[in-house]
């Protein structure tokens, strides 16, 4: 039996079963303090080792940032802006409390691991996986390898030129006056529209600001990166308009300086939704337990 845990801002996702398509027992718990979240997390876990057997690893695909390197500080948050988490280390907490091996990454990485082995990026080496909600993060794939340096990527906050009009714009990041994050976020529509992007018509010219920062974001993954393939995903990509305005305003800005469109077959094909829906982070984290388990 394989554990997983999709670690968010506002829920944990647990579940167990033999693979992601063969899920056994699911249980959504809302975030609230490290000890309180973690502590109900382990409970199901215990509860479904009563009811189906040992576990033979457990994947977290989390919220970060977060240490990834193999030494005695693998699996704990750092300097994240959720109140009260940094420093929180899953890996020795579900260690102990389980007695499972743990794998861990990002919710980003998970998630284009994932739309890579079963979505929207099948078959492809090198793809980029986005998320733009809450915050916007990516996981980057390159030669099959999910890419790890000295932290992992923080695409999120690289910076990007500010769009016409919106220069006196407060960046909504803690961090960055002028990353994307900041500019483009849910909490950073929100701002500019004065209502929140789940509400926000499909007509209003949020949208259009909106679309040119990630079509910045999008640029600056090809010239980086040069994926076959980018995956945006998100709560923030819930609006149907947004995908193929992002996907106009990158080859306007890429201007014909690598033949990204005639190589993927069109631009619509090379910036594309999740094949796995909003399923991409668990997905990714019960792959990472697959992998746990066969070291």
């Amino acid at each position: 039996m394989l554990a997983a845990i999709e670690a968010g801002g506002s829920k944990f996702v647990c579940a167990v079963g033999g693979g992601f398509d063969d899920i056994w027992a699911q249980e959504t718990i809302p975030t609230r303090s490290p000890d309180e979240t973690l502590t109900a997390c382990a409970k199901f876990f215990k509860d479904a080792q009563v009811r189906f057997g040992v576990i033979t690893s457990l994947g977290i695909a989390s919220f970060g940032p977060i240490d990834l390197a193999r030494s005695a500080t693998y699996g704990t948050l750092l300097s994240t802006p959720k109140s009260g988490w940094a420093g929180t280390n899953f890996a020795h907490f579900f260690g102990h409390q389980v007695g499972v091996r743990v794998a861990i990454d990002t919710d980003v990485n998970a998630a284009v691991l994932a739309e890579v082995h079963a979505g929207a990026a099948r078959g492809c080496g090198n793809a980029v996986y986005v998320t733009v909600g809450t915050g916007i993060g990516a996981g980057v794939m390159i030669d099959g390898a999910l890419v790890h340096g000295v932290l992992h990527p923080e695409v999120g906050h690289m910076p990007v030129p500010r769009a016409q009009g919106d220069e006196k714009f407060e960046s909504q990041c803690p961090y960055h006056s002028d990353c994307v994050e900041g500019l483009a976020s849910g909490p950073a529509i929100a701002a500019r529209a004065a209502m929140p992007a789940s509400i926000l018509p499909g007509d209003h010219m949020a949208w259009d600001t909106e679309a040119y920062y990630l079509a910045q974001l999008c640029r600056s993954i090809t010239f980086a990166y040069a994926p076959e393939r980018i995956v945006l995903g998100g709560g923030v990509m819930n609006q149907k308009s947004l995908l193929a305005r992002v996907q106009r305003q990158t080859e306007k800005l890429i201007a014909g300086y690598v033949p990204t469109a005639a190589r993927t077959g069109g631009m619509e094909r090379y910036i594309v939704a999740p094949g796995l829906g909003k399923i991409s982070g668990l997905v990714g984290a019960f792959m990472l337990a697959r992998g746990a388990a066969q070291r």
